[in-house]
């Protein structure tokens, strides 16, 4: 009970730090391109985690076959959860992304059903389908408008598929938690997304580096942000929860972001949400609230039976 408890606590702190993730890319829309707002962050992060990671690279006798296991994860996982996640947002609005994020837990009940046999009850089935209901009245206004080239629907999008790379990645790490430390998850699947990512940055953005010195403090901070908070201490902490709980259980917390996003978001950036915007979130929260409700009821009923 201590360890799901420190687990849980844990998962409030990254959280916080995740909410911060929206108004740290909007900070930083206007100097730096997408990719670099992802290879960035990561790369730093990396030289963080390095020391401890060494220690246990020798302890465990790592080989490239061990760092490899990351590379579908980072790819299918991470990668588009990433990129398409910073893509989405500056289409959109941060306070649109906190609010799609809450379907991230369904996303991931539904993944860890289908990858690790977990259950998908029929509650899970009827909390996904007004999960869904909810996200798309956040683009209510552009469905409206039938513009395919609305940047908001556009956006919302983009974030909802880097939602499901992040509920396989998530799942995906569920799988080989048993093998690895937190360190080294993060590590390794940084270390193949900068590689991914190198070519990209240069290919696309590398006027970048010569415009580094006339960063803004807001670019600074929004880079900061996602490297110490987003990239680093968040993650590490969020393997260390994922190892005590199940996938499921873990994703069902992911509805903090949207309420520590939103009020980040409007103190921030000064942003407002639509009616529509607000019944959808509203939906959406609704949602994942029931399902913890019901299974937690339905797993104290079990146990009073045994």
């Amino acid at each position: 009970m201590n360890k799901k408890l420190i687990a849980w606590i844990l998962l409030f702190c990254c959280n916080l730090m995740w909410a911060l993730q929206f108004t740290s890319i909007k900070l930083t829309q206007d100097q730096v391109g997408q990719y670099f707002t992802v290879w960035a962050p990561m790369l730093l992060s990396l030289f963080l985690l390095f020391p401890f990671v060494a220690k246990d690279y020798k302890q465990q006798n790592r080989s490239w076959k061990d760092i490899l296991l990351f590379l579908p994860l980072a790819a299918l996982g991470a990668f588009p959860s990433q990129v398409l996640m910073t893509a989405g947002t500056r289409y959109s609005l941060a306070s649109n992304a906190a609010i799609m994020v809450l379907i991230l837990p369904v996303l991931t009940a539904l993944l860890a059903f289908l990858l690790l046999k977990e259950k998908m009850t029929k509650i899970r089935w009827i909390c996904f389908g007004i999960a869904i209901i909810g996200v798309l009245l956040c683009s209510t206004n552009d469905i409206k408008q039938m513009d395919l080239g609305s940047e908001y629907a556009f956006g919302n999008l983009l974030i909802f598929i880097a939602l499901i790379g992040n509920a396989y990645y998530n799942v995906g790490c569920k799988k080989i938690a048993h093998r690895f430390s937190g360190m080294e998850m993060v590590f390794y699947t940084y270390l193949i997304m900068v590689v991914l990512l190198t070519p990209f940055v240069f290919y696309y953005e590398a006027d970048t580096f010569s415009r580094i010195g006339d960063f803004t403090l807001n670019t600074w901070i929004g880079m900061g942000s996602l490297t110490l908070f987003q990239n680093f201490l968040s993650m590490v902490l969020f393997f260390i929860a994922l190892k005590n709980l199940e996938a499921t259980d873990v994703a069902l917390s992911n509805y903090l972001i949207t309420f520590f996003g939103l009020p980040i978001a409007a103190i921030w950036l000064g942003e407002k949400l639509g009616t529509q915007a607000i019944l959808g979130g509203t939906l959406v929260l609704g949602s994942m609230l029931l399902l913890t409700l019901v299974e937690n009821f339905s797993k104290k009923n079990k146990l009073k039976l045994q």
